[in-house]
């Protein structure tokens, strides 16, 4: 009898461990998990941060959900291949400058609200002047889902060290419309060769858009075709997660 009884203890015990990491694993939200993420200028002292949408200068015209602290994260091996496109182009002279990375999904539901009002328009002049809401939205400029939310996209610039100023790109960040395709203006981003049209992009400003590119594709990261500010590393790490943690200075 004394032996039935130690076996159903055990029996118990084993379906309350189960019970407890059952539970373990409802409460555990890997959205919420940071620790493969860094913050880049750990990574890469010298970047230049300019949080947009820490700020009320962005398209939505108020600091989006989520930004806590104007900082930059990334997934380590990201910021990684950051930290080799910078040492690449500080021999010639430039900086990085970023404007966004990590993106928690919170913010972009931010974004999905802001485009279903059509009475708010604020920022059109400055953001998008020649697009309604609707076509901001089918043109993929913003979107359900977004790969800065996956922890290893980002969107950059380059400032001339010696100038103290950013290159010329001809055209702002987040600006919605073909002006702000790598390619505008009569460009090929394949072949670097270029053929201005008028109303494009100049030579210069072609040429700009290129150094970017061509050192962020050369450390393994990939274009997008309407934003020549945006890149995401091939390999990400994440590939299927959408995380929602805040953007604060990790490790505090």
């Amino acid at each position: 009898m004394k032996k039935l009884f130690a076996i159903a203890l055990i029996f118990c015990g084993l379906l309350s461990s189960c019970k407890s990491a059952q539970d373990a694993a409802r409460l555990y939200d890997k959205t919420m998990d940071s620790s493969q993420f860094v913050n880049i200028t750990d990574v890469i002292p010298d970047a230049i941060l300019e949080i947009r949408y820490h700020t009320t200068y962005n398209f939505v015209g108020a600091r989006i959900d989520g930004y806590e602290e104007p900082v930059a994260l990334m997934t380590r091996e990201a910021a990684d291949s950051l930290r080799a496109v910078s040492d690449d182009l500080r021999q010639h002279g430039y900086c990085l400058k970023i404007y966004d990375s990590y993106r928690p999904q919170r913010g972009v539901d931010h974004f999905l609200r802001w485009a279903q009002d059509p009475t708010d328009t604020i920022t059109k002049a400055y953001f998008y002047p020649n697009l309604t809401k609707k076509q901001v939205f089918d043109g993929e400029y913003v979107a359900e889902k977004s790969g800065h939310s996956r922890g290893s996209t980002v969107d950059l610039t380059l400032v001339d060290m010696k100038a103290g100023k950013e290159l010329d790109m001809g055209g702002t960040f987040d600006w919605f419309g073909p002006e702000s395709h790598p390619d505008f203006g009569g460009g090929n981003p394949e072949t670097l060769e270029f053929q201005p049209v008028e109303g494009g992009l100049t030579s210069e400003q072609f040429y700009n858009r290129m150094v970017l590119r061509t050192a962020m594709l050369r450390h393994g990261f990939k274009p997008l075709d309407n934003e020549w500010w945006h890149f995401t590393i091939k390999n990400e790490p994440f590939p299927d997660t959408y995380f929602n943690f805040p953007v604060k200075t990790l490790g505090k």
